[in-house]
């Protein structure tokens, strides 16, 4: 074999990984949003009853990738990888999927999503608003606040498809194998577990309305069936934005078929947004359980201020209060947990509150 066709049979094999890389397009894209809190417990013995503290707030760095398949047809994946600044961790457990999208037919996808917990018109969160306010903390948990409804986080083990828009009008439909965690079902004896998410939704240029329907029956019997139904929508003019949000909550003993928690709950959401200001108020309440003898209500309101300093960067101040029946353990979103500290449990009876200012970098 010559030199040049030695050369250019070399050449040729090098350069094949680059023509087939080009062929796919990843974009990165994702936010830093840090917080420093003071978190209070009312109507509580605890000693102290209070704690100052750094939080994360969901930052995250996003990986997507597509690939034209022809057609029409695109191969799409994503990996959302969590970080945690003040604690130097980190964990692809954000929202992860492989599978093609097709502007005729919509897509599908496998993975882990986010599945009816989250949906909600509130945007108090939006930009360096404080997680922790979220009105999901009254929204998405039942049995006096100690039970999250659609699991508070992403839905493991998933089938998704996602349909196209026609004119507003665009469904999800999600079915999972064992939404809390990996399959273990050959030998087990236990029950082979699954979850079910149905989202319809019609959106305008002024107004959204959007319903979800979400069933759950983990694998193990000592766990608890859930059926949960949210109807939510938005109407915005000029600045202003309301949203009103319904949900409803039942859960059932997986061996005895006896209803545990059975409750519903709202929320008003407002906004008004003007130049770099944007000025949040909420109220939300869960209504007292029927299914239990405690009184086991709550309420909570939530305060926010937002400054843009530019289009990526914004500062927030945020101020959320719960206020619990005396049976009731609800509390802020994620605040004894990966985003706030173990010690910020509440106990039957005591009012969380929070003040945050917060900080936001998008990407």
């Amino acid at each position: 074999m010559s030199r040049r066709t030695l050369t250019a049979l070399v050449a040729g094999m090098l350069s094949f990984p680059a023509v087939a890389l080009a062929q796919s397009s990843v974009t990165i894209t994702g936010m830093i949003k840090m917080a420093a809190e003071t978190v209070k417990l009312g109507n509580s013995a605890k000693t102290p009853s209070s704690e100052g503290r750094i939080a994360d707030e969901l930052s995250r760095v996003i990986f997507q990738v597509t690939e034209d398949l022809g057609g029409g047809l695109q191969a799409v994946a994503q990996i959302d990888w969590r970080v945690v600044p003040d604690a130097g961790t980190d964990a692809t457990s954000g929202n992860n999927w492989v599978g093609f999208r097709s502007r005729d037919w919509g897509a599908l996808l496998v993975g882990r999503v986010d599945l009816h917990y989250h949906h909600s018109p509130s945007e108090l969160t939006a930009k360096a608003g404080s997680l922790k306010a979220w009105n999901v903390s009254l929204l998405s948990f039942a049995g006096g606040g100690g039970t999250a409804v659609g699991l508070g986080t992403r839905t493991a083990n998933l089938v998704r498809y996602e349909s196209p828009n026609w004119g507003g009008l665009a469904f999800t439909a999600s079915y999972s194998m064992n939404p809390a965690s990996a399959e273990a079902d050959l030998g087990s004896t236990a029950r082979k577990g699954s979850a079910w998410n149905f989202v319809p939704s019609y959106a305008a240029r002024d107004w959204q309305i959007a319903w979800s329907h979400w069933r759950s029956k983990p694998d193990a019997l000592a766990a608890l069936d859930q059926k949960a139904d949210r109807l939510w929508g938005s109407y915005a003019w000029g600045g202003f934005k309301i949203g009103l949000a319904w949900d409803r909550a039942k859960l059932t003993s997986g061996t005895t078929g006896i209803t545990t928690s059975n409750r519903t709950a709202w929320s008003v959401p407002l906004r008004y947004a003007t130049a770099a200001h944007t000025f949040y108020i909420e109220y939300t309440k869960a209504r007292d359980d029927k299914a239990t003898a405690a009184a086991d209500g709550a309420r909570m309101v939530a305060l926010a201020y937002n400054y843009d300093l530019s289009k990526r960067t914004s500062l927030g101040l945020t101020y959320a209060r719960i206020t619990n029946q005396a049976g009731a353990f609800y509390n802020l979103f994620n605040s004894a947990a990966a985003q706030g500290s173990a010690s910020a449990a509440v106990a039957p009876g005591e009012d969380p509150r929070i003040w945050s200012l917060g900080m936001r970098h998008s990407f």
